[in-house]
């Protein structure tokens, strides 16, 4: 019996509470149709015939008002003050704006930094020369308003005008030739200082042959970081393009202004600019060598130096940041010396002028990535060898020198610097031998003992804790060892 009522009151509760279920008689009334009454009506009938003995307020509704579906009234009369929103105020006096700001707000708009990236003296004219210190006032500069937009002068390169082809003899053409080859390794001896002798040049090549085919390379397939199928393919295309994007290494030949040392000037700059806002290390060298290829093609005036120098690196950011400085920014750093205008101007002549072609640079970074393989990446001898890396920026004998073969010669002078050798792993690895490094590592160990150069900017910014103080080391083994070593 028990069981009985219990499941006796468990059905008349899942009737009750069961939706689909039919409504009881009790609960089936007439309705009264209220549809030929007006709103107030409505209201007023619908509290009159309440049987629950409550007394419901009626609610006041103006004249040719809506209710909608939610119990609100809606109405279609529109205030005076909403009818002309022209004659609305932007922003109420006194009162602080809620207007949203937008998601990619230049964020120079209403914060300026707090200093410039150098002391630059006041100048009379907004001109480049003053960053310079180095460079000699007396030079004689030409006045603004006699320049064009860069000042640029469209001759090319001597060396790359074409001769027509001509019919003549093979003997006396290959005589010729070979003259023309004495006259040029005579010439030559002084600037190109790779230039090795034929035999040395055939051992190299012959023991670098050697490693390659004796040498076992351990290349762990399941790094998909260092994607091992197509390494040797990716770094035989780099070895192509960075051919063909190498400067004029004599370029100041034909310049009329300006001279190697303010290259030099300009460059000690770029780097302070490039450290202020945290950029990445290949948009220094892809600024530097869209600086150089330009001069290669370009006459620039001196007062148009620096305007070159900081499109360059504006370029370069774009290309290679996630969040590049805006131009603002940019205008900042020289001071207002050049204006938004000109920096977005010399950006479309730079590259008009060098065909777009920006990404067949590869930096030296690249190529210490594979070199370090052969140390297992030691954390000292690759921060030493990007300091004698950017050493290379600053001297213009390095313009000859492939990017590889920067890597190569950076890494080459850190490992003797720390004690080690250049066994057959960096051989391997580098594409160089020993005796094709040693001429490049007696250059920079020459720019480091020079007198004032603790106080570059690359000297400052590698004597920092960060950078496991590389420059002062790398100078005192140079001033202690470097006679010796070579």
């Amino acid at each position: 019996m028990a069981s009985r009522a219990a499941n006796t009151r468990r059905a008349v509760t899942r009737t009750r509470n069961d939706e689909n279920a039919a409504p009881t008689q009790a609960g089936l009334k007439p309705k009264t149709s209220l549809s030929h009454l007006g709103p107030a009506q409505k209201v007023s009938a619908t509290s009159t015939s309440s049987t629950t003995g409550a007394v419901k307020k009626p609610v006041a509704v103006k004249a040719g008002a809506k209710r909608t579906a939610l119990g609100g009234v809606v109405t279609n009369v529109i205030k005076e003050e909403q009818v002309d929103d022209a004659k609305k105020p932007l922003k109420a006096a006194g009162k602080p704006s809620t207007e949203a700001r937008q998601p990619l707000a230049n964020r120079t708009n209403n914060v300026q930094p707090t200093r410039p990236i150098a002391s630059i003296p006041h100048r009379s004219k907004s001109t480049s020369s003053a960053v310079y210190p180095s460079i000699d006032s007396s030079l004689a500069i030409k006045s603004e308003d006699a320049l064009s937009e860069m000042d640029v002068d469209t001759t090319k390169r001597s060396e790359s005008v074409t001769t027509p082809m001509v019919t003549v003899d093979e003997e006396a053409y290959e005589e010729f030739s070979e003259e023309e080859e004495e006259m040029e390794d005579e010439g030559e001896d002084e600037d190109d200082w790779l230039r090795m002798s034929e035999e040395d040049a055939y051992l190299a090549q012959e023991q670098l042959e050697l490693i390659r085919s004796t040498f076992k390379d351990d290349v762990d397939m399941f790094d998909t970081t260092m994607v091992a199928e197509y390494a040797d393919e990716i770094f035989a295309h780099m070895e192509v393009l960075e051919e063909s994007v190498m400067p004029n290494p004599k370029y100041m030949d034909f310049q009329t202004e300006i001279e190697w040392t303010m290259r030099t000037t300009l460059i000690d700059w770029l780097l302070q600019v490039h450290l202020r806002y945290h950029m990445l290390p290949e948009t220094l060298w892809i600024a530097i060598n869209l600086v150089d290829r330009f001069l290669s093609v370009r006459v620039v005036s001196l007062v148009k130096l620096q305007l070159v120098g900081v499109t360059a690196m504006f370029i370069a950011a774009k290309y290679e940041e996630i969040l590049a400085p805006s131009v603002e920014e940019f205008v900042y750093m020289t001071e207002n010396g050049y204006t938004k205008d000109e920096i977005l101007k010399g950006e479309r002549i730079i590259l008009q002028t060098l065909d777009f072609t920006v990404s067949s640079y590869c930096s030296p970074y690249s190529w210490v990535r594979k070199i370090s393989k052969a140390d297992d990446y030691d954390i000292q001898t690759r921060t030493l060898s990007k300091f004698l890396m950017e050493v290379t920026l600053l001297d213009h004998r390095f313009l000859r020198c492939k990017p590889s073969m920067i890597a190569a010669i950076g890494m080459y002078l850190a490992r003797r610097m720390l004690g080690g050798d250049w066994n057959e792993a960096f051989v391997f690895y580098s594409g160089f031998t020993e005796s094709q490094l040693v001429a490049g590592a007696t250059i920079l160990c020459e720019r480091l003992v020079e007198p004032e150069f603790d106080s570059v900017y690359v000297y400052k910014k590698y004597a920092n804790k960060k950078f496991l103080r590389a420059s002062t080391f790398a100078r005192d083994w140079a001033q202690n060892y470097a006679s010796t070593a070579f």
